[in-house]
């Protein structure tokens, strides 16, 4: 007999689907069951955070949902928005039993989807694969606690932790393998930050290239305090096609109008006591504009500058087993670390091959 935790695997799959897509909304999956425990309806979250997915799988299971189990990666929501709540629509098909993975810290909610649906006769079980639950809806928690998104850094270096040889050679330290690894995070975030370093020297596209993938591209964010960025960069000129904001300390003026004729989306941010953009206010000002999953890929002084402020959340590290030595360009250059007992410290999550290369995912340690 199938448990609980296999219909919530199928529903914890779907709710992967939409990460990076959902934003402002968490990612969340639904299975629905009918008497016979059948499946007889699936759904994820939407792009933009509509249609939910509990109204998905409804719509997909009809009036064989009535008697039925629904499993859902997250408390149904309990308040009213673009859509009724999802507890009221639960309880409008006539769900007889919600199992639940974990609870929703959005203050609208919390408890209260559980409670609805309780007062309505449904039996209901939370707690359900909640480590999991918990891990893929990190960027929504993060958001609800602490008002700005989950920050993930992606470095790819040499065996010895080294991003470019000394005359700045760095094309391809990592394989193809890693590569498309880390196209995939791309996908599945909802932004990706550099710093404008990064841009005047690789032009790069920061865009999603695998295949079938394309529409996922996240939005690009351009650290930019002193707006050096040239008009003529690959980001600038496909603004109108993925969307691309600049942070910058400078003060609206022709630069900013210059940008936004091309697409760009020009954003006000304090500086730091250097002068340089505050990084915490930095990133309060994309959890204002929704953003949920940051993916930073660097450069190596941004590196260094978040985990310095303690705002990296996940790393994911591509090491290649080449070693390039102690004159090439470090990922992480100095964080003002002077006693052992400051180190930040990482917990290994996930790791594996790539390739010949080897990758490692880790989160902050406590």
């Amino acid at each position: 007999m199938k448990t609980d935790s296999h219909y919530m695997s199928i529903a914890l799959g779907l709710s992967r689907r939409g990460l990076g897509q959902s934003s402002p909304n968490p990612s969340v999956g639904c299975v629905i069951l009918n008497k016979k425990s059948q499946i007889v309806g699936r759904g994820y979250t939407g792009r933009g955070g509509r249609p939910h997915a509990e109204t998905m799988a409804l719509l997909q299971a009809g009036y064989e949902a009535e008697g039925g189990t629904a499993y859902v990666t997250l408390e149904p929501c309990a308040h009213y928005g673009q859509t009724p709540p999802c507890a009221e629509t639960l309880i409008k098909a006539k769900i007889s039993r919600v199992v639940v993975a974990t609870g929703d810290p959005d203050e609208r909610v919390s408890g209260k989807g559980i409670a609805i649906l309780k007062a309505a006769g449904i039996d209901v079980s939370i707690g359900i694969c909640q480590d999991q639950a918990d891990d893929i809806n990190k960027g929504f928690f993060t958001l609800c606690t602490y008002k700005r998104p989950m920050v993930t850094m992606k470095l790819a270096t040499s065996l010895d932790g080294k991003i470019a040889t000394v005359t700045g050679q760095s094309k391809w330290i990592t394989g193809a393998e890693s590569r498309n690894r880390g196209h995939l995070l791309r996908a599945n975030h909802d932004a990706i930050l550099v710093g404008i370093g990064t841009v005047i020297a690789d032009n790069p596209s920061l865009d999603c290239r695998l295949s079938g993938l394309q529409s996922y591209s996240p939005i690009r964010i351009i650290l930019d305090s002193s707006l050096k960025i040239s008009i003529d960069s690959n980001v600038v000129q496909t603004a109108k096609e993925i969307p691309t904001w600049v942070i910058t300390t400078v003060a609206h003026d022709q630069k900013w109008e210059i940008l936004e004729n091309f697409g760009v989306k020009v954003i006000g941010c304090v500086a730091d006591e250097n002068k340089q953009i505050h990084l915490a206010e930095m990133l309060k000002l994309l959890g204002t504009n929704g953003i949920t999953r940051l993916l930073c890929e660097g450069g190596a002084q941004v590196n260094a500058s978040l985990i310095k402020a303690s705002l990296v959340d996940r790393l994911y590290w591509f090491r290649s087993t080449k070693i390039i030595g102690g004159d090439g360009l470090s990922a992480i250059p100095s964080i003002g670390l002077n006693m052992l007992e400051e180190m930040p410290h990482f917990h290994v999550l996930r790791s594996g091959q790539t390739g010949n290369d080897i990758w490692q995912e880790f989160k902050i340690g406590h």
